[in-house]
C-alpha cells in the first residue's frame, strides 16, 4: 500500500477514502472517552506544540535540531532490533522507500518487521496484546543470541 499526496490536496483529503466507517469507529473500544478527554484536558493545558516538534525538525525549521540530526547522519543501528507498526499507520508509508531503507540499510540486526492488521498510529493501543507478544518474544530471542 502506498499512498501518494498530491499538490493540491491535504492530508486529510488525501486519506479520507481510507477512513474507517462510522459504525466501525462507533464500535471502537482500544480508546475510550475519558482517556480522550485526558489528552483533550493536556492538549488545552499545555498546547499542541510538543506533539509537532518532529514534525518541525525534519522541514528544517530548527537549526540546532538539523543539527543533532546530522550527528546521525550515516550511522546505523547495529544490535538487534524490530519494527512494530499498524498497517494502517500514515507514516509508515508517508516517506517512499524509509522502511526498506531501515530494514536493508539502517537497521544492521533488524530481526523483525511487523505491520499490524486492524492497527492505525497508536498500535500499542489498538492491539496490546499483539505487541506485546512481539515484544516477550524479541527480549527471549534477544536474551538467547
Amino acid at each position: 500500500m502506498c499512498y501518494v499526496m498530491g499538490k493540491d490536496k491535504s492530508m486529510a483529503a488525501t486519506v479520507a477514502p481510507f477512513l474507517p466507517s462510522a459504525d466501525y469507529v462507533a464500535k471502537c473500544q482500544w480508546l475510550t472517552e475519558t482517556e480522550v478527554d485526558v489528552y483533550a484536558t493536556e492538549y488545552r493545558r499545555t498546547g499542541f506544540t510538543g506533539a509537532l516538534q518532529g514534525y518541525r525538525v525534519r522541514r528544517g525549521s530548527d537549526p540546532r535540531s538539523i543539527a543533532e540530526m546530522q550527528t546521525f547522519s550515516g550511522r546505523t543501528l547495529d544490535v538487534p532490533s524490530q519494527f512494530i507498526a499498524g498497517k494502517s499507520d500514515w507514516g509508515v508509508y508517508q516517506t517512499p522507500g524509509a522502511a526498506d531503507k531501515m530494514r536493508q540499510s539502517a537497521c544492521t540486526r533488524m530481526v523483525g518487521f511487523h505491520l499490524l492488521d486492524g492497527a492505525g498510529h497508536w498500535v500499542q493501543q489498538e492491539q496490546p496484546e499483539s505487541v506485546s507478544a512481539l515484544l516477550v518474544q524479541f527480549l527471549r530471542d534477544s536474551a538467547k543470541a
